[in-house]
């Protein structure tokens, strides 16, 4: 399913692949942010932090009446805030897919699904 958009020249467009591409650049340039998580950690048998390329495991899209709803399933490093950090994920994502993309997103829901140690 992809996200369309009318203009006066015609329809555009997106691809839930360059969401989910978008919206993963956002959430991992983010402080507190470790990487991506997949979804279904145990159907896809992954524990681990999710590359650019399988970004859109980590990202649910779906279509709404005037925008989109978007879940990220995210690991925060340890001793950060969060709340804190969820927060700001959400802000980056939203800025980002209205500035790159033009799509509103309705929601941003933020799944932490682990905490992970960082190497000083």
């Amino acid at each position: 399913m992809a996200v369309k958009i009318q203009t006066s020249s015609g329809i555009i467009e997106i691809s839930n692949e360059v969401i989910a591409t978008v919206v993963g650049g956002a959430a991992t340039d983010v402080f507190g942010i470790v990487g991506m998580a997949s979804k279904k950690q145990i159907k896809d048998n992954i524990n681990e932090i999710l590359r650019k390329e399988n970004y859109s495991r980590g990202v649910v899209v779906r279509q709404e009446e005037n925008g989109i709803a978007v879940d990220v399933y995210t690991i925060v490093s340890y001793g950060t805030k969060i709340s804190e950090v969820s927060r700001n994920v959400q802000e980056k994502v939203k800025y980002n897919l209205e500035t790159m993309l033009g799509v509103s997103a309705n929601s941003v829901n933020i799944f932490v699904q682990g905490v992970r140690v960082l190497p000083d």
